[in-house]
């Protein structure tokens, strides 16, 4: 069953550059059924935004700056999202900002079995990041159809040995007695460990490619019996 999610957006924090490509990643973790975007509407800095809205079905919400300094915006995203929760409409919540205001939300809304998706800029804090169930990086969703592969791939980060661990730290953990373990879990097992882990991030559509590009493990595809997908396991090269 596909889950319903409501999606609040930070108007005064991110870019309207991003919302083709952000409104399609949503959909692969749910259904959003409710689309909200705070923000002072009065403010010039909007009217990107408000082209938008009509085409994207989302609904504008007036917070208007009281006090200069102060994000009124932040609060009224998170009484709005506290409503929504006792509401019981939804399954879980996508989160666009890069502001750590909305880390105690992140965990609030976890607390209560919703599953929390962040987006946001790589300059998002870390305690944000790490409150959510999953963290995307809101540069690596911008289309890159016209440009070449080499292009793509300067434009990616390195992997580094940190993450080379992590990958077989989680191997580790969910390994049988001759090393291999599902990719799947593997995957899933990485991302709670570390929920901004994206194998985008380092120009890789998916993991299996990524994995194959370290060289330090093996990859074996395995019959399904239940469809023609063939399972992937993998393990540490010995």
């Amino acid at each position: 069953m596909n889950s319903n999610l409501a999606v609040l957006i930070d108007g005064d924090n991110i870019s309207s550059n991003y919302i083709e490509e952000m409104m399609e990643e949503i959909t692969k973790y749910g259904n959003p059924t409710i689309k909200r975007i705070y923000g002072d509407w009065t403010s010039p800095n909007l009217v990107k935004w408000k082209n938008l809205l009509l085409e994207n079905a989302i609904i504008p919400i007036q917070q208007y700056a009281y006090t200069r300094g102060k994000n009124a915006t932040d609060s009224a995203m998170i009484i709005d999202a506290m409503d929504i929760l006792y509401s019981g409409k939804v399954n879980g919540f996508c989160l666009v900002s890069s502001d750590s205001d909305f880390t105690r939300l992140a965990t609030r809304l976890r607390e209560a079995g919703m599953q929390v998706i962040g987006i946001g800029e790589k300059k998002t804090p870390n305690p944000f990041i790490v409150a959510c169930d999953r963290f995307i990086y809101i540069e690596i969703l911008k289309k890159r159809t016209e440009e070449k592969v080499e292009n793509k791939e300067s434009s990616a980060d390195k992997i580094s040995k940190k993450e080379i661990n992590l990958i077989m730290s989680s191997i580790n953990d969910l390994s049988d007695d001759d090393g291999w373990a599902f990719l799947g879990d593997v995957g899933s097992l990485i991302q709670k460990k570390r929920p901004n882990f994206d194998s985008r991030n380092f120009g890789f559509d998916k993991l299996t490619p990524l994995i194959k590009s370290i060289g330090k493990f093996e990859i074996e595809r395995r019959e399904n019996q239940k469809n023609k997908h063939k399972l992937i396991y993998v393990r540490i090269k010995k």
